[in-house]
C-alpha cells in the first residue's frame, strides 16, 4: 500500500538533473514570446537593428576611419555579439525564478535549475542569433575570414558568464530591493552601450580616453576577441584575464548572496515586485 520510491545511483541523478535543466531552458526560451522560432526571429532583428545603427553612426559621423583595417561590418559585429550575449545573460539570470516562484512547488525543481535554464537559455538564443547573421552576412554580401573562430567564440563565452555573474548579484538582490535591481539593470544595459567601446579601438586611445573604457570588463573582451577575429590586429591595452578575475568576483558575491536570500524566503515578497 504504501510504496517506497526506487533509489537511483549517481548517474541516475546526473541524468535526471540534466533532463530537468534541459526542459527548464527549453521553457525558458519560449517564455518570453510562447514559440522559440519567434523569439529566436527576434533575437536576429534585435542584433541586425543594432548593427545597422552602429554603421549609420559611424558613417555620419565620418568614424569609419577609427575602425580596423578590414571588413568594417565584421568590425561592428565582433562588438555587437558580445554586447548582446553579456546583456541578454545579465537581464536572464536576473529575472530567473527565485524560491518564492510557484515552479519551486513542482519537485525537483529548484532555484539551481532555475538559473542555469535562464543562463543556458540566453547563450542558446545568442549562438544561433550570431550564427544566422554571420551565414546571411557571408552568403549573401561578402565572404567573411574569422582569423581564429575558436577563441574569437571563446570570448563570447567570457561574455557572457560575465552576464551570468552580474545577473546572479543582481539576482541575489532583487527580493530585498526590486526597483533598485531594476534601476541598476537598466542603468548597465545603457550604459554599456557607449562603455563597452564597441566603436573604439583600444590601441589607437590616447591614455586619458583609455581610461574611461579599462575598468569595464566587457571593453577588454570586445577588444580582445577583434584580435582573434582580425589577422592584422594584436590587442595591446586589454587582457581577456581582467574579466575572468571580475566574473569570478560577481559569482562568489552572487552564489553567497542568493543562498542567504534563499534562506531568509518569504512568500510576501511577491507583493513588493
Amino acid at each position: 500500500m504504501y510504496g517506497t520510491g526506487a533509489s537511483q545511483s549517481s548517474f541516475g541523478r546526473a541524468a535526471a538533473l540534466c533532463a530537468l535543466t534541459y526542459h527548464a531552458t527549453v521553457r525558458s526560451i519560449r517564455k518570453g514570446n510562447g514559440n522559440a522560432l519567434v523569439g529566436l526571429l527576434m533575437s536576429i532583428l534585435q542584433t541586425i537593428i543594432l548593427i545597422l545603427t552602429f554603421w549609420i553612426l559611424m558613417t555620419f559621423f565620418n568614424l569609419r576611419g577609427l575602425a580596423l583595417r578590414g571588413d568594417f561590418a565584421l568590425f561592428l559585429m565582433s562588438g555587437v555579439f558580445l554586447f548582446m550575449t553579456n546583456t541578454k545573460a545579465m537581464g536572464a539570470v536576473a529575472a530567473a525564478e527565485g524560491p518564492t516562484s510557484p515552479m519551486m512547488l513542482h519537485a525537483p525543481m529548484n532555484t539551481a535549475v532555475a538559473i542555469a535554464a535562464a543562463a543556458l537559455g540566453s547563450l542558446y538564443t545568442q549562438v544561433l542569433s550570431m550564427v544566422v547573421v554571420l551565414y546571411g552576412y557571408h552568403a549573401f554580401f561578402t565572404p567573411i575570414t574569422i582569423d581564429d573562430p575558436a577563441s574569437a567564440f571563446g570570448m563570447v563565452l567570457l561574455a557572457w558568464w560575465l552576464g551570468v555573474s552580474m545577473g546572479m548579484v543582481l539576482l541575489a538582490a532583487r527580493p530585498w530591493w526590486p526597483g533598485a535591481v531594476g534601476l541598476a539593470s537598466t542603468i548597465y544595459s545603457r550604459a554599456n552601450m557607449i562603455a563597452s567601446g564597441k566603436m573604439v579601438v583600444a590601441n589607437t586611445l590616447p591614455f586619458t580616453m583609455l581610461s574611461l573604457f579599462q575598468w569595464n570588463p566587457l571593453f577588454h573582451l570586445i577588444d580582445q576577441s577583434r584580435g582573434y577575429v582580425f589577422i592584422n590586429y594584436n590587442p595591446r591595452q586589454t587582457n581577456y584575464m581582467y574579466a575572468v578575475y571580475v566574473s569570478i568576483a560577481l559569482m562568489v558575491v552572487g552564489l553567497m548572496g542568493e543562498f542567504y536570500t534563499r534562506r531568509h524566503a518569504s512568500l510576501s515578497w511577491g507583493a513588493k515586485r
